[in-house]
């Protein structure tokens, strides 16, 4: 029998306390990182002597990272394939945890690159997260789970920058050894708590073959429409990083908000992306499905970039982020989607393939971004609009949602057969 066609009773976590524990895990994960974004800058500031040699460094120390997750995401969904998702989830925890420990006792920028580069591997445990829902649940919940996994992350980007942010003002250090304690606290409790998704009989044999990131993505290629809502899925992404390239700075130019009203800012971000994926997603899923929730996501999100980047004043920018924060309906049920499309035990591999498009995305997005608004803004821009990185990206969510209404016709039965046999 193969294994798309198993009875649900094999599974071998209840599906209740599993969700529990990977939306905790989730958020104890994403608010050790979150901690340290406040303090992370001021840090490399710190060991590198100046400001100038400060922004060469973090940007040094961005691409590290996304690199890393680009090489180790498909391995360690392969691995989860191949020896289940509970031992890969809880050593790359444990690993995250003495990770924070290292940079908490950096006494240089090479000690600190080290830890950046750890944190990359360990932090793309978070496909074996998405894989772990995908055993849990049936087809048609998956979106929900995702978007349940979507609000955990955001609540760990609300929380977490506010405990680092008053952290740092005790010492740069501290935010660190708090985020070591939080990843520390989500390995205890997984340890104790956590049950195993993947039965031994959906398992697939580790290959380097599939592990690499090339190969990797060469699932991606399986069927057409998988490969189209990955490069969706890339889209997505790209316009993204728009707000982690340029936003702190196109809100000083342009409006003239220090620290304190971006970090507010964020925060409120995080707020509403928690209740459209915890709250809105299964039923608007329930009630349209996959394909028209992905694409009405995307499209809010072109209309609300747009608004952001003609907004004259800041409150009109304010409330723009009403009509962007439903472009959280889509990366969940773009996800869900592709998890259609591939058999049980390749699901790890597919979003370590994912996470390798994110991964690109987030190399190429701000380098792209950046420069785009470097030539918007000065004494003679090139650009004569400051806002125009905000229009590019919504050209691409644009773009994105055509594409997404194309690809993702059909309810991926026959991409799941036709799959089946080309692996």
């Amino acid at each position: 029998m193969p294994p798309s066609a198993q009875p649900p009773h094999r599974r071998t976590a209840r599906p209740v306390g599993a969700i529990a524990f990977i939306l905790v895990t989730a958020l104890l994960d994403v608010m050790s990182m979150g901690i340290i974004i406040p303090v992370l800058p001021r840090l490399i500031e710190t060991l590198a002597g100046s400001n100038a040699a400060a922004g060469m460094w973090n940007g040094l120390f961005v691409a590290l990272w996304a690199a890393m997750q680009f090489i180790c995401s498909p391995v360690i969904g392969s691995l989860s394939d191949r020896f289940g998702r509970r031992p890969v989830i809880l050593i790359s925890v444990a690993g995250l945890t003495l990770d924070f420990v290292l940079m908490a006792l950096a006494p240089n920028l090479w000690w600190l690159a080290v830890g950046r580069m750890l944190a990359g591997v360990t932090s793309s445990s978070f496909t074996s997260t998405f894989a772990y829902m995908a055993d849990i649940t049936p087809p048609e919940g998956r979106a929900r789970g995702y978007g349940l996994i979507g609000a955990a992350f955001s609540g760990g980007f609300v929380a977490g920058p506010l405990l680092g942010g008053a952290l740092g003002e005790i010492s740069l250090r501290a935010p660190f050894w708090t985020a070591a304690g939080l990843s520390g606290l989500a390995f205890l409790y997984g340890l104790f708590v956590l049950p195993e998704s993947l039965a031994p009989d959906r398992r697939m044999d580790f290959s380097w073959k599939r592990a690499n990131p090339f190969g990797a993505l060469r699932l991606l290629r399986s069927h057409p429409e998988l490969s189209s809502l990955a490069i969706v899925n890339f889209l997505l992404y790209f316009a993204h990083h728009l707000f982690s390239a340029v936003f702190v700075l196109y809100a000083g130019d342009r409006y003239g908000w220090g620290a304190w009203q971006v970090g507010t800012l964020l925060a409120l971000v995080g707020l509403m992306d928690m209740a459209v994926q915890g709250l809105l997603v299964g039923p608007v899923v329930k009630r349209l499905g996959d394909r028209t929730t992905m694409v009405i996501g995307l499209s809010f999100g072109a209309i609300g970039i747009l608004a952001m980047g003609l907004a004259p004043t800041g409150w009109l920018f304010v409330a723009a982020m009403l009509p962007n924060a439903l472009w959280g309906l889509a990366m969940p049920t773009i996800q869900s989607l592709m998890t259609r499309r591939v058999s049980e035990s390749e699901q790890g591999q597919l979003q370590g393939a994912n996470n390798s498009v994110g991964s690109i995305a987030g190399i190429l997005s701000p380098l792209f971004f950046g420069t785009v608004y470097s030539l918007s803004v000065g004494a003679r821009p090139a650009l004569p609009f400051i806002g125009s990185a905000f229009l590019i990206a919504a050209a691409v969510l644009a773009g994105a949602a055509l594409l997404g209404w194309r690809a993702g016709r059909g309810d991926g039965a026959a991409s799941l057969d036709k799959g089946a046999q080309a692996h």
